[in-house]
Parts: structure tokens; C-alpha cells; sequence
């Protein structure tokens, strides 16, 4: 097969990840964003949009269905719907977790230059002193 044909089809040698392709995670998934394009192919038409906009479209296509006395097809409809808010709901978890992390991954970067600075030499001699315990033993209770 012809080196060149095979470069066109964003096929390298020594590897399957090698150009051309858009970024994906470690599970070979491509990552979501809010503003991910989905070319739906639901029932009787296909939908391009974000998820929000699928999920939007897809349930005012059911209550139409519903409208119009077909309840097989509305409950289509809503089917699809139901794919697409989990598909936001997914989202929405992924970015409140990464925000968890940034938040988790800042507060760690910033907490030595706090002990730097916070420090006082009182507070060194208190990390000195022993702490009283907090709780009695059973040799020191007394029933």
C-alpha cells in the first residue's frame, strides 16, 4: 500500500494515535463539553445540536406526539430525550469534579507559602509542648 494514501487516512507507522485525530481521554472516549455538536438520527427526523438543545428539541417533539395522538412515537421521543439529559447530567457531574480538583489541586499549591508566612515564634514553641490526651484509657476509668 502506498506510504502517502495511507498518511492521508491519518495512518502512521509506529502507532495509531499519531496525527490528524481531535484529543481523547485515556478510555479512547472523546472528552464532552457543553458546546459538543451530536448528530441525533432519532425517529422520523435527524437533529444536530449540543445535548441541551437534542434534549430540548426531543422532549417538545414527544408533548407534539402526545398532542397528536401518537403514543408510540412520543414515547420515542422521549426515549431520546432521556439519552440526552443523562449525556448533560454526565457533563455536569465531570465539570463539577474537575472544578473539585482545581479547587483541591490550588488550595495544595498555596498551603506552604501559608505555613511560611502564618507561622509565628509562638506557635513554634507550642509544637513543643505535649498535647493533653483527649480521651481516658480504661486503666484511668474508674466504674
Amino acid at each position: 500500500m502506498n506510504i502517502k494514501r495511507m498518511r492521508n487516512r491519518n495512518h502512521r507507522p509506529g502507532g495509531s494515535n499519531g496525527g490528524g485525530g481531535g484529543t481523547r481521554h485515556q478510555n479512547g472516549q472523546i472528552p464532552l463539553n457543553r458546546n459538543h455538536v451530536f448528530d441525533s438520527n432519532g425517529p422520523e427526523v435527524r437533529i444536530r445540536g449540543t445535548a441541551q438543545q437534542l434534549f430540548e428539541k426531543y422532549l417538545q417533539l414527544g408533548r407534539d406526539a402526545t398532542s397528536g395522538g401518537d403514543r408510540v412515537l412520543a414515547e420515542a421521543y422521549f426515549q431520546h430525550a432521556e439519552h440526552y439529559f443523562r449525556i448533560l447530567n454526565a457533563m455536569n457531574q465531570a465539570a463539577q469534579q474537575a472544578q473539585q480538583e482545581r479547587q483541591e489541586r490550588s488550595a495544595r499549591t498555596r498551603a506552604p507559602y501559608k505555613q511560611d508566612t502564618d507561622s509565628s515564634p509562638e506557635d513554634e514553641e507550642n509544637q513543643n509542648d505535649p498535647q493533653p490526651e483527649a480521651f481516658a484509657t480504661t486503666e484511668d476509668a474508674t466504674f
